[in-house]
């Protein structure tokens, strides 16, 4: 968990030192707050730093149990959980067996 007081140079910091990751190298970098409802990700790229915050209403953002301080999620599972919907186990609607 991170303060989400931080900023964008407080942020690449984080990056830089507590995950030892270089935070302008174009990769994206996702925090949930501690009430899981506000995360803020984090982008450069290659012209300049990006701060995305997104706070919801009602529910929670899903918080990944991280391995070595990260976790690596693809791009669909970035858009779920920017979403709202736990993409650790998404549900697919529903689809006719027989056509007709």
């Amino acid at each position: 968990m991170t303060d989400m007081r931080k900023g964008m140079p407080g942020l690449a910091l984080l990056i830089q030192e507590g995950l030892g990751r270089d935070p302008h190298a174009g990769d994206l970098y996702v925090f949930r707050g501690r009430s899981g409802s506000m995360v803020k990700v984090l982008w450069h790229d290659g012209v300049g730093m990006s701060l995305y915050i997104k706070n919801l209403e009602r529910g929670h953002f899903i918080r990944p149990v991280p391995k070595d301080g990260a976790v690596a999620i693809s791009a669909a599972q970035l858009t779920y959980l920017l979403d709202g919907i736990d993409w650790r186990n998404p549900r697919h609607t529903w689809r006719p067996a027989v056509a007709g």
